[in-house]
């Protein structure tokens, strides 16, 4: 039987964009099948860069291009920023699929169902991009997410914390804002895909909220103050708000982590 684990880091190298979709898509497939086995005498390479297109070019944040939604410029700038946030968190999905092993095997279906779903927004947001005019690595973006990927590489417990639960979030955060504002804009379609991917994405957090008390649970640690230290040791980004309580409290955030943050960003500023 072949391994998940080889099957991941397949999904994970694929640098061309529809061969990362199609693997991806064939791979759940397999797993739903019984196909794959999570038995494994190798271990997981360090981290390194995923698969990716020659383009988009990477970039600092602060040379992204601005995203005002009152031109089509702006827009599309937009849409471009949230498809590569999309298309990096198939490769999030597949490394905590590949990284992690002797873990229970839904841990695995649920990181299996994420990279699944985080293909699909993707692809409605390059088909919407190519509504306009363009495509996905028309315009430079940055690669935050991932560098949080290989600060995290070497404990799931602390990737569970991080990556999901902190930037992954975010989205739950400023998405709200950001269909407002386009529905104002006479953008229907566009938040049509945003209003799925919200819907998806508090999913995809509250897995992250799961894992990360399974984890705690695992080791004696209390969930509320261990995520706090943990924001402290490793993350050294902005955090501002608003936070979107409702949706974070429905993504598995307990009132001590909500506080936890709303801490940090006064610290922050």
């Amino acid at each position: 039987m072949k391994s998940l684990f080889d099957a991941a880091k397949y999904c994970l190298n694929a640098c061309e964009v529809d061969q990362k979709l199609h693997l991806t898509e064939q791979t759940a497939q397999f797993w739903r099948q019984d196909l794959l086995s999570i038995e494994s005498r190798q271990e997981p390479e360090p981290i390194g860069e995923p698969g990716r297109p020659v383009k988009p070019d990477l970039v600092i944040p602060g040379n992204v291009p601005k995203r005002r939604l009152g031109t089509k410029t702006g827009l599309v700038a937009l849409i471009h920023a949230i498809t590569h946030i999309e298309f990096n968190a198939i490769n999030l999905a597949w490394d905590a699929v590949y990284r992690f092993r002797q873990l229970p095997m839904q841990f695995y279906s649920d990181w299996i169902q994420v990279a699944c779903e985080e293909a699909y927004h993707f692809q409605l947001l390059r088909k919407r991009l190519n509504e306009f005019g363009h495509d996905y690595g028309d315009l430079p973006a940055h690669n935050g997410l991932w560098e949080m990927a290989r600060k995290t590489a070497f404990d799931p417990m602390i990737r569970m914390a991080l990556v999901p639960r902190v930037l992954e979030a975010r989205g739950l955060d400023v998405t709200p804002g950001i269909i407002e504002r386009l529905r104002i804009a006479g953008e229907e379609k566009t938040v049509e895909i945003l209003e799925i991917i919200l819907r998806d994405e508090i999913g995809h957090v509250k897995i992250g909220s799961n894992w990360y008390q399974y984890f705690c649970n695992q080791r004696g640690l209390n969930p509320d103050h261990t995520f706090s230290e943990l924001l402290n040791r490793y993350y050294s980004g902005q955090l501002t708000g608003p936070f979107h309580y409702e949706a974070r409290q429905q993504a598995g955030f307990t009132d001590a982590e909500l506080k936890a943050l709303a801490c940090m960003e006064n610290r922050k500023t």
